[in-house]
This record gives structure tokens, C-alpha cells and sequence, in this order.
């Protein structure tokens, strides 16, 4: 299984812990949300800057990232999961960047099907925040492990807008969502985040060590716990049997 999506896995299973279970010292340690540290990709030197703010996982943003710069940002950040964004996977690419060592893959829509049954990677679903919500519950029986919200460059930082929006998407969704973000955000935003129902954040590529170590140090300060993530929406089903309703005309006599 691909190490990122255990750590979602992980991450789903201390949020939903039943009332008087008293979670382990492992448990009480892990992250409420987790930090994938955005990568341009160019430069294998940044493994090193992920590493040292111990970020999540790593994300390669440039979707040129040729095999043998996946395979030396793999060795470079050790247990830290790494993962690639791309548009052109074909069976070939993907072979290739498993056998780099790359944990996952984030994709959009328009890649071929065929990726949806490849084993041995994780599966990740970029999507725009405008998707039509007819769709958006559609990829809960779709093979992928997760959905990244997109962001347009040149936004400013978390807007109630945002919110809204992974609010909307959190509450149609069985799969974890990770929003992908516009720039660096403050304890407020990142708060309100986590109370939308974020699984994970996207730190904007070539960030700085200390940019990534206050990230994931506010991260480290959000409350643990359930936090009311989505709601199932209850199916009225027809009712049969009770009283049988009047006729409106009595019968007539013979």
C-alpha cells in the first residue's frame, strides 16, 4: 500500500475513535491533518528542505519530472512519501514512476481510465472547486484513494469561499479531501481548514524550511479528535402497513 494513503487511513481512523477509547501513545502523536510539501521538481536539494521541516509527504508539481529525478528525490527524503502531479499517465509513465519508487500520483479528469486499476501507487483525484456536484459524488465509486481541491495561482490566501467549497465537497465525499493552497496560511485559516473537513494541505512549492516547520508546528496545535466531518443524508423510504387511508366516497347500499 502506498505510505501516503496509510497515513490518511491512519489519520480517518484516530478522528472517529468510539467515546471512551483511550488511543495509543502512537495515536496521540499523530498529526490532525496532514502537510504535503509542494516540490517544483528541479532541484533534487529540496528533498532535504521537506525532510528537515518533517513534512507529510512531498508533492512534484512540474509534470516534466522526468523518472530519474522522481527516483533521486525518493532516495533523498527516506520514509517520506513522495508523489508526482501529472496529466499524461499512460500505462507506461505509471510503470515508470513505480519502479522510481514514487508513492503516489495526483491526476484530473481527463487522464485515461486505465489508471483507475493500477496497483502499487496511490491514487489521487485533482479537481476544481466548480465541479459539478452531480460529479463530485460520482468519484465515491470511482478506484482512488483521495481528492486534491485545486487552487488558482495568484489567489489570495483562504477565503470564506474556500471554505464553503470544502465544505461542500467534504460533505459529498467518502474519500479524504486535500486542499491544495493558494500561498501560506495563519493559524486562523488553517483552523477553519480542519473545521471544514480537511484532511490535508498542499504547502505552495519552494518554500523555506522555517515557512514549512510553522506550518507544520500549527498544525501540530489543532484539536484532536472527531470534528463532525460529514452528513449522511437520510433516504426516505416509501412506508407500508399503519392505518389504510379513508375512502372518500362511501359505498353504496344494494
Amino acid at each position: 500500500m502506498s505510505k501516503f494513503v496509510d497515513k490518511l487511513q491512519s489519520l480517518s481512523k484516530s478522528a472517529t475513535a468510539p467515546i471512551g477509547f483511550h488511543p495509543s501513545a502512537s495515536e496521540l502523536k499523530s498529526s490532525a491533518m496532514l502537510l504535503i510539501a509542494g516540490l517544483s521538481g528541479t532541484q533534487v536539494k529540496e528533498a532535504k528542505t521537506v525532510a528537515e521541516a518533517n513534512a507529510d509527504a512531498g508533492l512534484i508539481m512540474s509534470e516534466d519530472t522526468s523518472a530519474k529525478v522522481v527516483k533521486q528525490m525518493v532516495e533523498a527524503m527516506g520514509n517520506i512519501p513522495v508523489g508526482i502531479l501529472v496529466k499524461d499517465m499512460s500505462e507506461e509513465k505509471i510503470n515508470e514512476l513505480v519502479s522510481a519508487g514514487c508513492d503516489f500520483a495526483v491526476f484530473d479528469i481527463k487522464v485515461p481510465a486505465a489508471v483507475l486499476h493500477k496497483e502499487g501507487i496511490g491514487k489521487f483525484l485533482m479537481i476544481e472547486p466548480s465541479l459539478d456536484p452531480g460529479f463530485v459524488r460520482a468519484i465515491n465509486s470511482l478506484g482512488v484513494d483521495g481528492v486534491v481541491i485545486s487552487s488558482r495561482s495568484g489567489e489570495p490566501s483562504v477565503t470564506v469561499e474556500h471554505l464553503l467549497v470544502c465544505r461542500r465537497l467534504v460533505e459529498l465525499l467518502e474519500k479524504p479531501v486535500i486542499m491544495s493552497l493558494p500561498s501560506l496560511v495563519a493559524k486562523a485559516e488553517l483552523t477553519s481548514l480542519w473545521q471544514a473537513g480537511v484532511d490535508g494541505v498542499v504547502a505552495p512549492s519552494t518554500q523555506s524550511v522555517e515557512a514549512l516547520a510553522e506550518l507544520k508546528r500549527m498544525i501540530s496545535e489543532l484539536p484532536r479528535g472527531a470534528r463532525g466531518r460529514r452528513t449522511k443524508v437520510d433516504v426516505m423510504l416509501p412506508r407500508y402497513g399503519g392505518v389504510a387511508p379513508e375512502e372518500d366516497e362511501e359505498q353504496e347500499e344494494i
